[in-house]
């Protein structure tokens, strides 16, 4: 009896053993056939392009160039400095007031130098009066030599006090002419049209020759002031054209150089290049511009240096062939820029092959593509058959 009730427990054990393994090889079946129906439905996956998602590897004209950027300042613009000393007066103009060239900017108190000059003028009619008495005393003292009551001694000194007191009233009138000037200029006046800058004095102060006022800048005529590396400048020439951003500034603005320095710059042996730029509303003098200064162009096949992706150990970038993404490397060469975006040179890619642009990311290789419209690039009817 004991026998027999332990073989019944031993084949108990076997058909749980034996039913566990068989639900063991149901669940494996189960989980493999979701696989294949997983990647048989990640086969027939396919993604949806707009026409500016992809472009075309054609010959483009790069503009090639060096890396630019400094402060934008006026080409015109002056300081109107006090040149004599005095209490400032008249002074009514402020930061962004528009002033004309020979407009009255400020004075300086005048009455001093009415004074000096009254003072020289005195002091010249003073030598007037003595030049008519040594005049008269020459006169009469020839009148007596000719009638030999006196020595040829006595006109000759005569003569010399003539003398000296003509020369003391020429210095005298050339005292008057220096108060003149002193005076005119208390007098302080724009030597260019524009706009005030800076206020550098206010009104009651007193200030010293040479003392600076206000700052006038023309905004009629802007420029880029550019430092360059002493070997990139050798490379610049008088005319070259640059694309430029300028903070706060939009769109892109155009320039050109029109003067390059004839010396570099002590120390750091940089050189300063000039750039004209064409009219942008708003313009302000002390703004930061960058850009890039066109000193080459070359035809090239090439694409946005962004469609060119690198997670990869070699160069590659995304296609478009036959309605499916396949990744194709390439080799890259030079960089340009067209039309205002950056493009690198490629080569192991067909001409008018449809490259998807590099801010999609990564698309896995083999996914079918259907585009919402045809790309309008020279590789349209490759984008066709894709869809």
């Amino acid at each position: 009896m004991k026998r027999w009730i332990k073989w019944i427990g031993l084949g108990l054990l076997l058909l749980a053993m034996a039913s566990g393994l068989l639900r063991l090889l149901g669940n494996r079946t189960a989980q493999q056939q979701a696989l294949k129906a997983a990647a048989a439905h990640q086969s027939e996956a396919q993604i949806e392009l707009a026409q500016s998602d992809v472009v075309s590897a054609q010959a483009r004209e790069l503009s090639q160039g060096l890396a630019i950027s400094g402060p934008i300042k006026a080409a015109n613009s002056a300081i109107v400095k006090a040149r004599v000393a005095g209490e400032l007066q008249a002074l009514s103009l402020r930061e962004g007031d528009a002033v004309k060239a020979g407009q009255l900017v400020a004075q300086v108190d005048p009455s001093e130098y009415r004074a000096r000059l009254k003072q020289a003028q005195e002091q010249a009619a003073a030598a007037k009066s003595q030049i008519d008495i040594a005049q008269r005393q020459f006169d009469n003292n020839q009148a007596l030599v000719n009638q030999g009551f006196i020595s040829r001694t006595a006109l000759d000194n005569s003569q010399a006090t003539l003398q000296a007191a003509q020369s003391t009233y020429l210095a005298a009138r050339a005292a008057v002419d220096v108060a003149q000037k002193s005076l005119d200029e208390t007098r302080l006046y724009a030597p260019i049209s524009g706009w005030v800058a800076q206020r550098l004095a206010q009104p009651g102060e007193r200030v010293a020759i040479d003392a600076r006022i206000v700052e006038i800048v023309d905004l009629s005529r802007m420029e880029l002031e550019a430092t360059l590396a002493a070997a990139d400048a050798l490379g610049v020439r008088i005319g070259q054209q640059a694309t430029l951003s300028i903070e706060g500034a939009t769109p892109a603005a155009s320039a050109r150089v029109v003067r390059i320095n004839p010396s570099a710059q002590a120390g750091t042996r940089s050189v300063l290049v000039y750039l004209a730029l064409d009219s942008v509303p708003g313009l302000r003098q002390g703004l930061f511009a960058q850009g890039t200064l066109d000193t080459a162009r070359v035809s090239l096949l090439s694409v946005p240096l962004s469609a060119v992706r690198t997670d990869k150990p070699e160069p590659y970038v995304q296609l478009v062939q036959s309605g499916l993404v396949l990744h194709r490397p390439v080799q890259t060469g030079a960089r340009g820029q067209f039309q205002g975006e950056a493009m690198v040179a490629v080569s192991g890619l067909a001409p008018n092959a449809v490259v998807i642009r590099g801010a999609l990311g990564p698309l896995r290789e083999g996914t079918r593509v259907k585009f919402t419209a045809a790309p309008a690039t020279p590789g349209a009817s490759a984008a066709k058959a894709a869809s």
